[in-house]
């Protein structure tokens, strides 16, 4: 059937797509490690944010006649 000096037919189209689309992941899982975190850890700071604020707020003095 196959003859041993043939290698298989490759649409190149489709070859270079894959390279790329296998490049792009790459260079995606490298930007998630490097820059990316994870929505519990985003929720987490805002929280933190949020409750910082929350008691420097509360601290605050208003008013004039405080000196």
């Amino acid at each position: 059937m196959m003859e041993a000096g043939k290698g298989d037919v490759v649409n190149l189209k489709r070859f270079k797509k894959r390279t790329e689309r296998e490049q792009s992941a790459k260079q995606a899982e490298a930007n998630r490690t490097r820059f990316g975190r994870t929505k519990s850890e985003r929720v987490l700071e805002e929280r933190r944010t949020g409750r910082a604020s929350d008691l420097l707020d509360q601290h605050r003095i208003d008013g004039e006649d405080a000196s």
